[in-house]
């Protein structure tokens, strides 16, 4: 019944920084693009949630779509696949062929319908090759795959086929946001947190975090180093 004081991790600064680019965004382009809102996540690679919009105004609308709003996420999701790969032993500079692919119909192409020819996997993930990564999910298996994306947190049903491998089965942005921190904080498992500590009347803590369990590895050291290696190369000369 008493007033309690709430520690939280959300940096004022950066949430600030973050209303403003999600305004900005839909200012600019949300016509053209006929969308009316956005959503933005920044997280540290401990879970610690730095920023979090769930729109551009709360007054017209209390849905958060960080937090509620599923939607597909494309290209981001072939991390998943090329992990699974890894696991199943394959290494990054094992090459594959850019050739036309048709699983029972599905006939994806690449963006662009750009051609790539022989391909190391590293080099596939960083150009984003559709074509190299939906025959690679079908090679490890698609089952594989989603136990990967769950196991590094993804918690919204994946559908078991094969343009998941695209991201066709819809997240949310902060259960893909905690899946990538296992990426950054070298192969933990991540769960999205808010508040550090509470203190209760006179400053007694009656929370404090740091109690916290030791995170769970959740990706073997070998395959994160990999893993880290493949996803630097997007950044530095793929997409």
């Amino acid at each position: 019944s008493g007033d309690l004081i709430v520690h939280t991790t959300l940096e004022p600064a950066l949430q600030e920084a973050a209303r403003l680019a999600a305004l900005r965004a839909i200012n600019k382009s949300g016509k053209r693009l006929k969308v009316s809102e956005a959503a933005v996540v920044m997280m540290h690679p401990d879970g610690a949630v730095a920023a979090l919009i769930g729109g551009t105004d709360y007054s017209n609308s209390v849905f958060n779509r960080a937090t509620q709003a599923r939607r597909q996420p494309g290209s981001a999701f072939k991390p998943f696949v090329y992990l699974a790969a890894l696991e199943e032993g394959i290494s990054p500079w094992d090459t594959r062929d850019d050739l036309p692919v048709d699983i029972a119909g599905y006939k994806p192409g690449n963006f662009g319908n750009n051609e790539y020819g022989t391909l190391t996997l590293a080099d596939a993930m960083a150009h984003s090759v559709n074509t190299i990564t939906v025959a690679l999910a079908q090679e490890v298996g698609i089952g594989k795959v989603v136990a990967a994306a769950k196991r590094l947190g993804i918690t919204s049903p994946l559908a078991n086929n094969a343009s998941l491998a695209l991201g066709t089965s819809e997240v949310t942005p902060i259960e893909l946001t905690s899946a990538y921190a296992s990426f950054a904080n070298g192969g933990f498992a991540v769960t999205p947190y808010f508040v550090t500590q509470v203190d209760g009347a006179g400053g007694t803590a009656t929370y404090d975090r740091r109690t916290a369990p030791t995170p769970r590895r959740v990706i073997y050291a070998v395959v994160e180093r990999d893993m880290l290696a493949m996803l630097w190369q997007v950044v530095v000369y793929g997409t």
